[in-house]
């Protein structure tokens, strides 16, 4: 049967692709189906048809999944934070693990049968609600013209307004209100797209939560806040308020965050510490421009099954690449013998450098640059070796290059930490072609109620 635009089709969601969507058939013809969950029976209006597939909006939901739950935030339809909220987190975990585990098999061509070997369990949260440390509000108007902010609809621009997200901090909801009290007051106008005039763009906010401080920092188009001690003056009431600052963004983008800061109040930075799991903590100084995970009862455990595959005794010299502020390197070097750390942001490397300054820890090296360019330069002009090599890339994975220079310097092991499971999967593929075999890999929630899932490899060297 050949489908329209307008068509109404009635589908038991048998699957969920990989943004979440549910996926029905049929007579073998896929719909994708957003809000739609395995176990529901649904009807659907065809919106999009392409060849061998069909996009679908939900119109009703006739039987519901056994999966379905009542979602804790009115607005997850809307914004596009939230993906699978709606489904009982138990399935949420499965479906992640399921995710990890088709994109190994489909893209890097490991068997099934290997997988049942080396793939433990998923980690799961104990609370699967406000865990994340850090948030960016975008500010803008309503259609009458009225200072909002929230969070962007799925793909758009459009602002949902909610000042109280489920998976953020509590204190999210006063400063926000300090803030659009205060933009009203001194008439500070919100930064506007299309024309790229007014002032405010976004509001970010972090803490940490293990010290309990906070951070506030207004990206702005422009240099100054008009009156921002009045501003000042109300944040600094908020219990852990510890640093109040300015970004600049002046340029016409959708980037969030310019490259300069400056503080008005308090710390340049706050502190947060990550224990590790004989409980010794390690302390991390976090500036605005700082890469540090957003969930930090979470990122333990990452890293801790990270630092167990490294299979560090004390004798071995590691490679961190994409290293951040330090948070994986200074871990590895409470049980290496030296570890070199290279991340392309320069201020990332210098927040490293004083992490491990601050820690008492002096067997820890970092280099400003690209994984790609300073690896080979290191080990083929000054001969330095790895036994142990952890890379945490971007969601885009490895640079070949980099991936090319691993395979040359021919570490005994490989920690792979990833936030795709499918770029993951791609450079996994590449280094079991050359030399190396997966040995353990296990997946962890960070990011309950929505789509995406960390995951953490270990490869053997063949030959070792």
């Amino acid at each position: 049967m050949k489908y329209e635009k307008d068509d109404s089709v009635t589908l038991v969601i048998e699957d969920m692709g990989s943004d979440g969507e549910g996926i029905g058939k049929i007579d073998g013809f896929a719909f994708f189906v957003k809000d739609a969950l395995i176990g529901d029976k649904v009807e659907a209006k065809v919106m999009k048809v392409k060849k061998g597939y069909a996009y679908a909006r939900l119109m009703r939901i006739v039987s519901p999944s056994p999966n379905r739950t009542e979602p804790e935030c009115p607005y997850h339809k809307q914004c596009g934070g939230c993906q699978i909220q709606a489904l009982d987190y138990s399935a949420q975990l499965l479906y992640k693990e399921k995710k990890v585990r088709n994109n190994l098999m489909r893209i890097g061509g490991f068997s099934e049968k290997l997988l049942d070997s080396v793939m433990e369990p998923i980690v799961g949260m104990e609370h699967p609600y406000h865990y994340r440390n850090k948030a960016q509000f975008p500010i803008g108007t309503d259609k009458n013209g009225e200072i909002v902010t929230g969070f962007y609809a799925g793909r758009t621009h459009t602002i949902i307004p909610n000042t109280d997200c489920v998976l953020g901090i509590s204190e999210n909801r006063d400063i926000l209100e300090i803030f659009i009290n205060y933009m009203k007051r001194c008439n500070v106008k919100p930064y506007d797209e299309t024309t790229g005039t007014g002032l405010v763009r976004h509001v970010l906010i972090r803490k940490g939560f293990t010290t309990g401080e906070i951070m506030v920092c207004a990206v702005i188009n422009g240099e100054h806040l008009p009156q921002e001690d009045r501003l000042v003056e109300a944040l600094r009431k908020i219990e852990g308020m510890a640093s109040i600052s300015i970004n600049i963004n002046t340029e016409k983008t959708n980037v969030i965050m310019g490259g300069r800061c400056r503080t008005i109040w308090g710390s340049d930075t706050i502190s947060d510490v990550i224990h590790m799991r004989d409980g010794e903590g390690i302390t991390f100084a976090i500036s605005p421009l700082s890469f540090y995970q957003v969930n930090p009862i979470q990122t333990e455990r990452l890293y801790g099954i990270a630092l167990d595959y490294a299979g560090l005794t004390g004798t071995e010299t590691v490679w961190d690449l994409y290293c951040g502020i330090g948070t994986i390197s200074l871990f590895m070097a409470k049980r290496a013998k030296q570890v070199y750390g290279v991340e392309i942001v320069e201020q990332a490397i210098l927040d490293a450098r004083r992490n491990a300054v601050r820690n008492g820890i002096d067997n820890a090296s970092f280099y400003v640059g690209k994984a790609e360019e300073v690896l080979p330069g290191l080990y083929e002009k000054e001969g330095i070796y790895a036994d142990v090599i952890c890379v945490d890339p971007p969601r885009k994975g490895c640079d070949s290059a980099c991936l090319e220079t691993i395979c040359k310097m021919m570490p005994d092991r490989i920690v792979y930490v990833s936030c795709d499971s499918a770029t993951l999967a791609r450079d996994l593929k590449y280094l079991c072609a050359n030399g190396y075999e997966l040995r353990c890999a296990r997946a962890v929630d960070l990011f309950g109620h929505t789509v995406h899932v960390e995951v953490a490899c270990c490869l053997q060297r063949k030959d070792s």
